[in-house]
């Protein structure tokens, strides 16, 4: 099979497009688990791309459900190099409003520790830089395939704040966040991004603006009622970034996420046990002491 250097994580809605040709549905499976459905890949604008449905087929998984670990690992299987995730997030600013683009650049991780959210375990322990939680090389192609193709407001840079759920914020926790300065408010970021760092692949977000929380009295309370709706307004703008994105990914490019853990293994090459050298083995190749 061809190598596949472009990925795609998000909605099942979101490879339903007729450019999408040459479909193979692929059933994975990685040292972490099975991912989280089959992946789709096919051709689009002349380049393979792999999708994966981050919830699996019919919305299965909630955000805490999701096998992040296992969907990073099966695209890194494919030999993909670069990763855009496409997420549904509510606003914490009047200005971001329902139906606008949002690309962040930055993270504030509340989750709750019940997502596995490393490579690094059973006796390896390793520690990659974050201090730019996405790649900002293709946050700003995101930003400008956005701008050129999808029809709606497009807001480069900004705060996503990940929280666990599946409920939505109370009042006062959107107001708290709002205080710290976060744009937007999603529960699927992390540790999908931590992970692809990880992995050494460079990763960045595009976030769909689905509501206003519920800080915003003038608006209704946030419903998944609503953001099913607003989402599904946005797939068509949604599926001409990501076309439009794929044409203009330089695959030969070299960006430092592509080198991110190269210096991270901090155990002794000969305290690592043999079966957790062989399930990073993908990942790290022989891993640095």
């Amino acid at each position: 099979m061809q190598q596949v250097e472009i990925g795609i994580i998000g909605g099942s809605g979101l490879y339903d497009m007729a450019t999408l040709t040459d479909r193979q549905e692929l059933a994975l499976d990685t040292p972490f688990g099975a991912p989280s459905d089959s992946l789709t890949v096919g051709t689009l604008a002349g380049r393979r791309v792999a999708f994966v449905p981050r919830h699996g087929r019919g919305h299965r998984l909630n955000p805490s459900e999701v096998p992040y670990r296992a969907n990073i690992h099966a695209l890194k299987q494919l030999g993909v190099r670069f990763v855009l995730g496409v997420t549904a997030v509510g606003s914490l600013r009047e200005e971001l409003v329902p139906g606008h683009f949002v690309v962040p650049d930055q993270a504030i991780d509340r989750t709750k520790g019940v997502r596995p959210a490393t490579f690094f375990s059973d006796g390896l322990v390793g520690h990659v830089a974050f201090a730019d939680p996405v790649c900002l090389e293709l946050a700003r192609l995101v930003a400008a395939a956005a701008r050129q193709s999808s029809g709606t407001t497009v807001h480069e840079g900004g705060i996503y704040c990940c929280m666990e759920g599946p409920q939505f914020s109370t009042r006062a926790e959107s107001e708290l966040y709002r205080s710290w300065g976060c744009s937007i408010i999603g529960m699927t970021l992390l540790p999908e991004a931590k992970l692809a760092r990880e992995a050494e692949l460079s990763y960045a977000s595009l976030s769909l603006v689905t509501d206003y929380d519920c800080w915003h009295t003038d608006h209704d309370t946030v419903s998944a009622t609503m953001v099913m709706e607003t989402v599904q307004r946005n797939v068509a703008a949604a599926q001409a970034t990501i076309t439009t994105l794929v044409e203009m990914i330089d695959l030969t490019a070299v960006y430092p996420a592509h080198s991110a853990a190269r210096h991270a293994i901090m155990t002794a090459a000969d305290k690592i046990a043999p079966e957790t050298r062989e399930r990073l083995r993908l990942l790290l190749g022989t891993p640095e002491a």
